[in-house]
């Protein structure tokens, strides 16, 4: 039986928060159940098996990785906008580097929900980009440019990747002020 106040909203609370603590692949039905005091059948009545957990987990990230983007760049443009969703990604790849995770994985995102979640994260970097001149495939290689470097230096952040003793921030707006420089230049070819 499931137990008393436990909905999918909390299955999928607690699953994030074990994947941010201990990663995306540490995420089971066995030991999300045991966290939650249940026994893993009574998950399935919230998620459709690891699978299905793992398909919300991706929607929470693209939804909540949007949201932020969406509200970094609003009213801002070009370097200002670039900066703003440069350090809302990064933000959230750090302090959620489990549910981030699942944003990674492209079958996760194929239901209509979170693809449309996905699909806002692009929509709100592609503005950034347009801010530059950038339009269509051009601005399509841009976004996967920027996202690849996003992507990375977080990446590489979170999981203790950078071993000298140097600040990360200082490193992080070189690499904002490199890729405005490389987007300004791909807006005048």
């Amino acid at each position: 039986m499931a137990r008393s106040g436990l909905d999918t909203e909390a299955v999928v609370t607690a699953a994030a928060a074990l994947a941010d603590a201990d990663g995306l692949e540490s995420v089971t039905l066995a030991r999300l159940a045991a966290q939650l005091g249940v026994r893993p059948p009574s998950l399935y009545v919230h998620v459709d098996g690891l699978p299905g957990l793992r398909r919300r987990l991706a929607l929470r990230g693209a939804q909540e990785l949007a949201t932020g983007l969406q509200a970094a760049v609003a009213g801002r443009a070009a370097k200002d906008a670039l900066a703003a969703a440069a350090d809302t990604y990064r933000r959230y790849a750090v302090e959620h580097p489990g549910t981030y995770a699942a944003t990674q994985r492209t079958t996760d995102l194929e239901d209509a929900e979170t693809g449309a979640a996905a699909t806002a994260a692009l929509d709100t970097l592609l503005a950034v980009l347009r801010g530059y001149g950038l339009e269509d495939e051009r601005a399509v290689h841009a976004a996967r440019v920027l996202r690849s470097a996003l992507h990375g230096f977080a990446t590489l952040e979170s999981g203790d990747g950078f071993g000298l003793p140097l600040d990360l921030d200082v490193s992080f707006a070189l690499l904002v002020e490199m890729l405005d420089q490389g987007l300004q230049a791909a807006a005048r070819e």
